[in-house]
Parts: structure tokens; C-alpha cells; sequence
């Protein structure tokens, strides 16, 4: 992996996210699978973290391969971007699957970010925030998504978030297949508009969206979410920034306390921080 300082010709953020992926993989038992490092990009619609549609024959095959036993578990390993049958996308696999996709340019606008922002612009802050609204939208609310991100930005526990957030999106995603509803259909321009928010709130907390802050978010933003276009991502941009700069979005300060699952979820983990710190010492 290249260095992260050579700013005038970054690497590919698909050398980064992709490494992390792995070794997050790797860290938690998911599978790790490696993913190639060459720029590509490709501007078609991202599908791959999408809720297909049940009755399309590319969600028939999908499901089919997903439910055969050996079959299925075969492509859940060799598919190193998840999506297998009626499986979730998850964090890491949503990391591989943009920062494969993802150009020269691409790259250096989420690591300027990350300059301009501080710690708050982490690209895989940002990258948490697109994969909420690309794939949760439908399994979590807008509340909940806000809420999570805005604790983000205090606590700097990224996979504690994660974890509740993907909780929450199997136990939604349990709940609809037990009433047998059918997954609602979100345009990308509103899951695009859901990411935004998600970032302002995270990335920015009450700052206003410069100039430069709104070059790099549409690319960004377009980097992630390609089959919408670049002048409607502009559009939303240039309507949040002008939302902030008038006082007509109330920011997000007010944090709700916490479940009491996910409580007791933040305290093994600190636990066994704890425990590999001693045995370090």
C-alpha cells in the first residue's frame, strides 16, 4: 500500500479501504479475501449492495445459489463483496466493493476531506455513512442512523457502531421477512440524500459546507453512488449547503441513550481491551 502522504499522487483509495477490509475481516472471523488494488472504475449502477428485486431473475438466481448448501457457501467465500443469496452487505464488504471501484481522483478527494475535517473526515467515516443510506435505508431510521453517527463523532468507535447498526438492520430485515412485507423501494437520489445528511452530521457537526467541502463531497458521493449522476449529486449538495448556510436544517446535537444490549455489547468490548492490554504488559 502506497503512502497516504503523497498528496499530490495518492493511491488508489481501493489499495486502502480494500487492506483494511481485509485485516477487519481477518480481526473479526469474517472472510478476508484479496482484493485487487488496480484503478478501475466502472459508472454503473451499484447494484451489488442493493435490495434486489424478488421477482427479477437476477434475484430468483441469487437466492437459489445462496439457499444450496454447498453451492452456497462455495460463493459466499470466493465473493469477497457479500451479497449472496438474501445476505446483508456488510461494512467491510461495502469497503472492498467501493474501494475497487474506485479512480485516482476519487481517492484524493476522500483523503483531502480527511485534511479538512480532521478526524471526523475519516474516509471510513464517510464510507459508514454511504453504506447506512445504501444499505439500510428501508431497515433503519433516519433517527437512528443520525443518532449513530452523530456518537461517532464523539466516541471514535467505529466498529462499535457498526455492529449495532448492522444488529439492528438483520433484526429489521428479520422482522419484515416474518411479516412477509416486501422491502420497500428507495430511489438512489433519496439514499444519496440520506448519506449526506449522515456526513454533515457526522463529518460536520454545526460547521457550514464550504466551497471546497461541497467539490469533494460530489465526488465522494459520485464515487459511491455512480448510477445517479453527477449534476443530481451536485444538486443535493448544493441544496443541503444552502439549507445550512439559511438555519433551515436543525442540527442533530441531542443523543438518545443507548439499548441496554448494546450497552452491555460496549462493555465486553471493553473488557476484552482491557484483557489483551494486560497480557501485552
Amino acid at each position: 500500500m502506497g503512502s497516504l502522504a503523497a498528496i499530490s499522487s495518492p493511491p488508489p483509495l481501493s489499495s486502502y479501504l480494500v487492506a483494511a477490509a481485509s485485516a477487519a475481516g481477518s480481526f473479526s472471523g469474517r472472510r478476508g479475501g484479496q482484493g485487487s488494488s488496480r484503478v478501475r472504475f466502472r459508472p454503473a449502477a451499484p447494484v451489488a449492495y442493493m435490495e434486489r428485486n424478488p421477482n427479477s431473475l437476477a434475484g430468483f438466481a441469487s437466492r437459489v445459489i445462496g439457499s444450496l448448501p454447498v453451492v452456497g457457501l462455495l460463493a459466499r467465500i470466493f465473493n469477497d463483496e457479500g451479497g449472496v443469496g438474501d445476505d446483508l452487505i456488510d461494512f467491510a464488504e461495502f469497503r472492498r466493493l467501493i474501494g475497487k471501484e474506485c479512480s485516482i481522483t476519487d481517492s484524493r478527494a476522500f483523503i483531502e476531506f480527511q485534511d479538512r475535517r480532521g478526524r471526523a473526515g475519516d474516509p471510513f467515516y464517510v464510507l459508514l455513512c454511504c453504506w447506512l443510506a445504501a444499505v439500510g435505508a428501508g431497515l433503519l431510521k433516519s433517527e437512528e442512523i443520525l443518532e449513530g453517527v452523530a456518537r461517532l463523532r464523539i466516541s471514535n468507535d467505529i466498529e462499535f457502531e457498526e455492529e449495532t447498526f448492522l444488529a439492528a438492520m438483520k433484526a429489521a430485515k428479520e422482522k419484515r421477512k416474518k411479516l412477509k412485507a416486501s422491502a420497500p423501494e428507495i430511489p438512489m437520489e433519496v439514499r444519496v440524500e440520506k448519506a449526506l445528511e449522515a456526513i454533515y452530521v457526522c463529518c460536520f457537526g454545526k460547521d457550514p459546507i464550504e466551497e471546497e467541502d461541497m467539490r469533494l463531497l460530489c465526488v465522494m458521493l459520485n464515487a459511491v453512488f455512480p448510477s445517479v449522476g453527477k449534476s443530481v449529486v451536485e444538486n443535493i449538495v448544493n441544496f443541503t449547503s444552502n439549507q445550512v448556510a439559511e438555519g433551515k436544517r436543525t442540527s442533530f446535537s441531542e443523543l438518545k441513550p443507548l439499548s441496554k444490549e448494546a450497552v452491555q455489547r460496549q462493555m465486553k468490548d471493553l473488557e476484552l481491551l482491557r484483557q489483551r492490554s494486560h497480557k501485552s504488559s
